[in-house]
């Protein structure tokens, strides 16, 4: 099968690797979406993954292709969504259902090869079964749209709470609707780029400002997630909470981070909670936040459509890369069909 292999950071080469085999308890997927996650970025072109030479890719959907011995519910042709992270010794925090927080556990795209190729074997506790008719593309959204539930379950809003969110790619652009649906009235959306914030307008935001912009003080926020990762980012987030609000930091950032004075002087006085937010896993795995977000993406409760700004074939990946490698032009969601 064909598939794009990163052998060092940077180092993508597209190139014909064996056709995995369903295990027992697994079956074999043929790969319908991927998109790019945020944190492909890094781990393919900086940073790389746990180990080398490896498949990244591990936002998917695929149909089923083959069975693997001991398979029951599930049925070839069928079309499902993937849960990227793999419990495997039981500790205290998969025990208690954090799987987010689970120390042992595998990985699509980082620990073992995930889905920049034709075909992956996956267990059957990490499938998710989807409509026929469904779209894959909105299938394999499950995983960022989850990611942004799950945030916003840490601190979840009341009717009327004003909302904001930093950083308007795919998972703060879920943010956003998943608040209108719980009840924010107003919602405050910042991006370093004007045509994110048409797509936050899109999604549902009230007020947008670019990064560096004075958000007003009476635009203060019960609820922000911040989606970001940048120093910059994580203080501005911090200082546009309201008395008493919460913050919750999606974001992964690449440099170590500092809060400013003013930044510590405003969380410490006015009593803002902080809050750390990990993937999306819940009990029973992979949890409630990947039932009810998939429900939504198929009803069309979510919209995901107007995110993808690239639909590429699997070829166009290291070539992709190479272009995102020296910064790159908008984009919101690239989704590669193998």
């Amino acid at each position: 099968m064909r598939a794009a292999v990163m052998y060092t950071p940077g180092d993508i080469r597209l190139e014909d690797v064996p056709k995995p085999v369903a295990g027992p308890g697994e079956v074999l997927l043929k790969v319908d979406a991927v998109g790019v996650c945020g944190s492909d970025l890094p781990r393919m072109l900086t940073k790389g993954a746990h180990k080398m030479p490896i498949i990244c890719g591990h936002e998917f959907s695929g149909r089923i292709e083959a069975l693997g011995e001991g398979v029951e519910d599930f049925r070839e042709g069928e079309l499902v969504a993937v849960a990227p992270l793999i419990p495997t010794d039981p500790c205290d925090q998969s025990l208690t259902g954090n799987f987010s927080r689970a120390r042992n556990y595998d990985y699509f795209g980082s620990r073992r090869d995930g889905a920049y190729a034709e075909y992956v074997a996956v267990p059957t506790g990490n499938l998710l079964h989807a409509p026929a008719d469904a779209d894959p593309r909105a299938v394999a959204m499950t995983d960022p749209a989850s990611i942004a539930l799950h945030a916003i379950w840490k601190a979840k809003p009341t009717m009327g709470d004003r909302g904001g969110v930093i950083g308007c790619g795919p998972i703060g652009l879920f943010a956003i609707q998943w608040m209108r649906m719980m009840g924010c009235t107003e919602i405050v959306a910042v991006d370093v780029s004007e045509r994110k914030l048409e797509q936050a307008r899109e999604a549902g935001a009230t007020y947008t400002y670019l990064a560096g912009e004075t958000v007003p003080a009476d635009h203060a926020c019960d609820l922000i997630i911040e989606a970001a990762g940048h120093p910059s980012s994580i203080n501005a987030a911090v200082r546009m909470a309201a008395p008493g609000g919460h913050v919750v930091f999606i974001g992964i950032p690449v440099a170590d981070v500092s809060l400013e004075n003013k930044t510590f002087q405003h969380f410490l006085r006015q009593e803002v909670s902080l809050h750390g937010s990990w993937n999306s896993f819940g009990a029973p795995f992979p949890g409630k936040q990947w039932r009810v977000t998939l429900d939504a993406l198929v009803t069309g409760k979510l919209k995901w459509d107007f995110m993808i700004s690239h639909e590429l074939p699997l070829e166009e990946l290291p070539a992709m890369f190479e272009t995102l490698k020296g910064g790159h032009d908008f984009f919101s969601k690239i989704m590669f069909r193998p």
